[in-house]
Protein backbone atom coordinates (compact mmCIF):
# COMPACT_ATOMS: atom_id res chain seq x y z
CA UNK A 1 0.00 0.00 0.00
CA UNK A 2 1.16 3.51 -0.70
CA UNK A 3 1.31 6.24 1.92
CA UNK A 4 -1.47 8.05 0.07
CA UNK A 5 -3.73 4.98 0.36
CA UNK A 6 -2.96 4.62 4.06
CA UNK A 7 -3.66 8.30 4.68
CA UNK A 8 -6.94 8.04 2.83
CA UNK A 9 -8.00 4.98 4.82
CA UNK A 10 -7.08 6.61 8.10
CA UNK A 11 -9.07 9.74 7.30
CA UNK A 12 -12.24 7.84 6.60
CA UNK A 13 -11.93 5.89 9.78
CA UNK A 14 -11.53 8.97 11.93
CA UNK A 15 -14.82 10.45 10.87
CA UNK A 16 -16.69 7.35 11.83
CA UNK A 17 -14.79 6.81 15.05
CA UNK A 18 -15.68 10.14 16.50
CA UNK A 19 -19.33 9.79 15.60
CA UNK A 20 -21.51 8.54 18.39
CA UNK A 21 -23.44 5.35 17.70
CA UNK A 22 -26.70 6.23 16.00
CA UNK A 23 -30.04 4.53 15.77
CA UNK A 24 -31.23 2.97 12.55
CA UNK A 25 -34.81 3.17 11.40
CA UNK A 26 -35.59 -0.19 12.99
CA UNK A 27 -33.74 0.50 16.24
CA UNK A 28 -30.50 -1.23 15.24
CA UNK A 29 -27.28 0.71 15.76
CA UNK A 30 -23.75 0.66 14.49
CA UNK A 31 -20.69 0.28 16.71
CA UNK A 32 -17.70 2.53 16.03
CA UNK A 33 -14.28 1.48 17.32
CA UNK A 34 -11.25 3.79 17.03
CA UNK A 35 -8.28 1.95 15.51
CA UNK A 36 -5.62 4.59 14.78
CA UNK A 37 -4.98 8.30 15.37
CA UNK A 38 -1.65 9.96 14.67
CA UNK A 39 -0.30 13.24 13.36
CA UNK A 40 1.21 12.92 9.88
CA UNK A 41 4.85 13.93 10.40
CA UNK A 42 5.50 15.23 6.90
CA UNK A 43 2.19 17.12 6.57
CA UNK A 44 2.10 19.71 9.37
CA UNK A 45 -1.34 20.20 10.90
CA UNK A 46 -2.81 16.97 9.46
CA UNK A 47 -3.66 13.69 11.17
CA UNK A 48 -4.51 10.22 9.97
CA UNK A 49 -7.41 8.61 11.82
CA UNK A 50 -8.95 5.18 11.29
CA UNK A 51 -12.13 3.69 12.73
CA UNK A 52 -13.94 0.41 12.34
CA UNK A 53 -17.71 0.60 11.89
CA UNK A 54 -19.69 -2.55 12.62
CA UNK A 55 -23.28 -2.61 11.40
CA UNK A 56 -25.68 -5.12 12.89
CA UNK A 57 -28.20 -6.57 10.42
CA UNK A 58 -30.46 -3.71 9.33
CA UNK A 59 -28.42 -1.06 11.18
CA UNK A 60 -27.82 2.43 9.79
CA UNK A 61 -26.13 5.70 10.63
CA UNK A 62 -28.29 8.82 10.56
CA UNK A 63 -27.58 11.33 7.76
CA UNK A 64 -24.46 13.31 8.67
CA UNK A 65 -21.67 15.58 7.49
CA UNK A 66 -17.98 15.29 8.19
CA UNK A 67 -15.42 17.88 9.24
CA UNK A 68 -14.76 20.44 6.53
CA UNK A 69 -11.11 19.34 6.37
CA UNK A 70 -11.77 15.58 6.27
CA UNK A 71 -10.89 13.54 3.20
CA UNK A 72 -12.25 10.05 3.80
CA UNK A 73 -11.54 6.62 2.37
CA UNK A 74 -14.03 3.87 3.23
CA UNK A 75 -13.32 0.14 2.70
CA UNK A 76 -15.88 -2.63 3.22
CA UNK A 77 -14.19 -5.35 5.25
CA UNK A 78 -17.16 -7.73 5.29
CA UNK A 79 -20.79 -7.83 4.23
CA UNK A 80 -22.29 -5.02 2.15
CA UNK A 81 -22.81 -1.34 2.90
CA UNK A 82 -25.24 0.98 1.12
CA UNK A 83 -23.92 4.53 0.79
CA UNK A 84 -24.82 7.88 -0.78
CA UNK A 85 -22.45 10.84 -0.61
CA UNK A 86 -23.46 14.35 -1.72
CA UNK A 87 -25.46 14.18 -4.98
CA UNK A 88 -23.84 10.91 -6.07
CA UNK A 89 -25.74 7.74 -6.76
CA UNK A 90 -26.84 5.38 -3.99
CA UNK A 91 -24.59 2.32 -4.22
CA UNK A 92 -24.11 -0.95 -2.44
CA UNK A 93 -20.44 -1.71 -1.79
CA UNK A 94 -19.53 -5.33 -1.11
CA UNK A 95 -16.61 -6.79 0.81
CA UNK A 96 -13.35 -5.63 -0.81
CA UNK A 97 -14.88 -2.52 -2.43
CA UNK A 98 -14.26 1.09 -1.43
CA UNK A 99 -15.13 4.73 -2.03
CA UNK A 100 -13.91 8.16 -0.98
CA UNK A 101 -15.62 11.25 0.36
CA UNK A 102 -14.37 14.79 -0.29
CA UNK A 103 -13.99 17.37 2.47
CA UNK A 104 -17.30 18.75 3.82
CA UNK A 105 -19.30 15.90 2.26
CA UNK A 106 -22.89 15.12 3.17
CA UNK A 107 -23.40 11.41 3.82
CA UNK A 108 -27.16 10.97 3.50
CA UNK A 109 -27.16 7.15 3.43
CA UNK A 110 -24.81 4.84 5.32
CA UNK A 111 -26.27 1.49 6.30
CA UNK A 112 -25.95 -2.26 6.25
CA UNK A 113 -27.44 -3.50 2.98
CA UNK A 114 -28.57 -6.73 4.67
CA UNK A 115 -31.32 -7.32 7.22
CA UNK A 116 -29.83 -10.74 8.14
CA UNK A 117 -26.01 -10.40 8.05
CA UNK A 118 -23.66 -7.97 9.74
CA UNK A 119 -21.31 -5.65 7.83
CA UNK A 120 -17.95 -4.10 8.73
CA UNK A 121 -16.42 -0.92 7.32
CA UNK A 122 -12.98 0.63 7.83
CA UNK A 123 -13.05 4.42 7.53
CA UNK A 124 -9.79 6.34 7.23
CA UNK A 125 -9.58 10.11 7.54
CA UNK A 126 -6.99 12.68 6.63
CA UNK A 127 -8.09 15.65 8.70
CA UNK A 128 -6.84 18.85 10.25
CA UNK A 129 -5.33 17.83 13.58
CA UNK A 130 -7.39 20.43 15.44
CA UNK A 131 -10.73 19.21 14.01
CA UNK A 132 -12.19 17.31 16.94
CA UNK A 133 -15.78 17.00 15.70
CA UNK A 134 -15.46 14.69 12.73
CA UNK A 135 -19.12 13.78 12.26
CA UNK A 136 -22.18 15.94 12.76
CA UNK A 137 -25.68 14.54 12.56
CA UNK A 138 -28.05 16.29 10.12
CA UNK A 139 -31.27 17.21 11.91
Amino acid sequence: MTIRTLVTIACAALAFAVAAPASAHDGQTETVTPKFNQAIPNIPGKSLVAVEVNYAPGAASPPHTHAMSAFIYAYVVSGAVESKVNDGETRIYKSGESWSEPPNATHSISRNASKTRSAKLLAVFVVDSDDKTLTTRIK
